[in-house]
């Protein structure tokens, strides 16, 4: 794949360091004169020395040709230019800005971004899935990591064993898809019960992961 990374501070540098050890083709855009002469010699690589907020700096990375635009400087409203600028002029397919405050993500999809990410709600939604959420494994993130497809298993002894999904009132925000029990594949209705050892494959928004586990019991209400 070939791909124009904006910005070559460190997230810059290895990100561009990782797509090249999974052979994909970047081009790095930087301003710094002193970062450009490491990174080009470092990754031997094409390192354009410009600013990537504009038209002339993106069409001699290749913009016209790439397929996708990752902007990962330290600036939101850069990496959002930059963004704009390759979705809207030069027709790139793909584009992805780190954003540093979690506050101006609906901002930046509102305004074109395709994949805005958030490294504090990245990381803080991972410290809850690892720590609050423990019996919970993702599986497929979806619609750009806002929920999940996960597979989730019910500990023994379980401690509302035998209850009901009817019971239970389940978030709005999950579905739970289907139930493995020893080997029997379950589609589960709202009187179908629920027994320690069960895996459950749920749907689920990340917000509703915390009320999902409370009402499985996995966690204190």
């Amino acid at each position: 794949m070939e791909l124009i990374i904006v910005g070559g501070g460190k997230v810059g540098y290895y990100l561009t360091k990782t797509l090249l050890e999974h052979g994909h083709h970047p081009h790095l855009i930087e301003m710094d004169p002193e970062k450009c002469a490491h990174m080009a010699d470092e990754l031997d690589i094409p390192v354009i020395c410009g600013d990537g907020c504009t038209l002339e700096v993106l069409e001699a990375a290749g913009a016209r040709h790439t397929d996708a635009v990752v902007a990962v400087t330290g600036r939101d409203q850069d990496n959002l230019i930059a963004c704009q600028l390759a979705g809207q002029v030069f027709h790139v397919r793909r584009t992805v800005a780190r954003i540093n405050n979690p506050k101006n993500k609906d901002a930046m999809i509102q305004l074109g971004v395709e994949t805005p990410i958030s490294v504090t709600d990245s990381i803080a939604r991972l410290i809850e899935r690892e720590v609050d959420t423990a019996a919970i494994r993702q599986l497929i993130p979806l619609n750009r990591g806002e929920a999940s497809i996960s597979e989730l298993h019910l500990p023994e002894p379980y401690s509302q064993e035998g209850v009901r999904l009817s019971q239970l009132q389940l978030p709005e925000e999950s579905v739970i898809v289907s139930i493995e029990r020893k080997g029997q594949f379950i589609f589960p209705r709202g009187n179908t019960q629920l027994f320690g050892g069960d895996k459950l494959l749920v749907v689920c928004a990340d917000s509703a992961l915390r009320e999902l586990s409370k009402k499985l019991g996995l966690l204190a209400q």
